[in-house]
């Protein structure tokens, strides 16, 4: 009997306003709360909305049988709690069921794992807690921003302390080996790898409404017959996919909601399949190999690799400025420079910047709000300078603060060595004052 598991992303950015040259140095708030708040409602009411009832609904007819797996960024459940609290309830009454399992990720939906390993572990630490705050437990399997993978973030994944992970199924890694298998870590082989058939869930996330498609339209018991049938190998079909697939991507009136109400009876009706979480997955079958991908891979393009968002000059200059200013970020720690931080880390604003659109970028695209990437560029980049520069100033505001007289007082932060100095200079002076007062007097 093979196994089902389905697995949804979902994750809305925080998109950035139309921020000119001009208003640098004068307006330091970057977003734009007006589309951040229209697209959240929108989306809502076509996809998670429709779609969550619609699980739960699956869920009370077969029980047990039927599991699902997500995985929600922070910046999206921030959302959620801003523009939509149906929405994220909605989720929370899944969660009680039994039948979900919510990964971890990293909470601004960043590529700090191609760059720095410390920023990318405490990003999925605090997403991990979002996550046990919001649902009541602690992930235990993981899923990286886009799919992207590699050897050495597999072996950081797994030093975290996650058992799972999910990957690309892309040809290029497995060569004649097939994704319908459990993997592990070529460096630590304690995690064990899911990976996406592609084929499969394309089928569904791409061309299910696609008239000029050969295989279109797609009725549940042709998929299932592709599925079913004895020549495929495998024991875990793995259907990773967007949830803005189902009501956005897919509108309704392609018939995506029917298809999905109707599968999952279909599929236990064979005797063939069962349905299973990630976690489940991994726990239920042994891994067959050792899966090695030395260079990171991800779920976009024909590709497979991570061009999409680092794949020319603008998109790795953005990506670099930013992440040079990390440490002087961290240091400072003030919550307004945070959150900023946190959320410029998102991959959409280099995704924006793509000069390369191939099958699967329409659909990433779908919410661009720039006519081009050099815009999206020069947009990012202006925003970015202005941060920079508050950055700066912060900088230069904490160092005057500790300057001489230098002192060092054991337990102190150096701010507050910086207002004991200013304490005791103040007490001496008033001190003085006094004495030079009372001689005064009795002259």
């Amino acid at each position: 009997m093979k196994t089902l598991c389905f697995y949804f992303q979902v994750h809305q950015p925080l998109r950035l306003k139309r921020y000119r040259f001009f208003n640098m140095g004068r307006d330091h708030y970057y977003l734009d709360d007006v589309a951040n708040s229209t697209i959240m409602k929108k989306v809502a009411q076509r996809c998670y909305l429709p779609m969550n009832a619609l699980l739960l609904n699956l869920i009370k007819q077969h029980g047990d049988q039927f599991r699902v797996s997500f995985s929600i960024t922070g910046l999206a459940i921030e959302q959620f709690r801003q523009f939509c609290p149906e929405v994220l309830d909605s989720f929370k009454k899944l969660a009680r069921t039994g039948c979900v399992e919510f990964l971890c990720e990293t909470y601004d939906h960043s590529l700090s794992s191609l760059i720095n390993e410390e920023e990318f572990m405490d990003q999925v630490e605090a997403h991990a807690r979002l996550i046990e705050m919001e649902f009541g437990r602690r992930p235990t399997a993981f899923r990286n921003t886009e799919l992207i993978y590699s050897d050495t973030i597999g072996e950081t994944v797994a030093k975290m302390g996650f058992r799972a992970m999910l990957a690309e199924g892309a040809k290029h890694i497995l060569g004649w080996k097939s994704p319908n298998f459990i993997y592990c870590n070529a460096i630590d082989q304690r995690l064990r790898l899911l990976l996406r058939n592609y084929k499969l869930s394309d089928d569904i996330a791409f061309r299910f409404s696609d008239r000029g498609w050969n295989e279109w339209p797609l009725t549940v018991e042709k998929y299932l017959s592709w599925i079913t049938n004895d020549d495929v190998p495998g024991e875990v079909i793995n259907l990773f996919m967007d949830y803005e697939t189902f009501g956005e991507h897919q509108n309704a009136d392609t018939g995506i909601f029917d298809f999905m109400a109707y599968l999952p009876a279909a599929a236990l009706a064979t005797g063939k399949l069962k349905f299973a979480t990630v976690s489940e997955a991994t726990e239920a079958h042994q891994p067959v190999a050792v899966l090695s991908s030395p260079h990171a891979m991800s779920w976009a393009d024909e590709e497979r690799d991570v061009t999409a968002w680092l794949g020319n000059e603008l998109q790795n200059e953005a990506f670099h400025k930013l992440y040079a200013l990390r440490d002087d970020v961290r240091c400072l720690n003030e919550p307004g420079l945070n959150y900023v931080w946190n959320f410029m880390q998102t991959s959409d604003h280099f995704y924006y910047m793509a000069t390369k659109w191939l099958s699967d970028g329409d659909v990433h695209s779908y919410f661009n709000p720039y006519d081009s990437s050099y815009e999206a560029f020069i947009n990012y980049m202006n925003v970015l300078s202005d941060f920079t520069i508050e950055v700066g100033k912060k900088k230069s505001e904490r160092e005057a603060s500790v300057t001489a007289p230098k002192a060092h007082t054991e337990g102190h932060s150096p701010c507050e060595t910086a207002n004991g100095l200013l304490n005791s200079a103040s007490g001496k002076k008033a001190k003085k004052h006094k004495k030079d007062k009372k001689a005064e007097l009795q002259a």
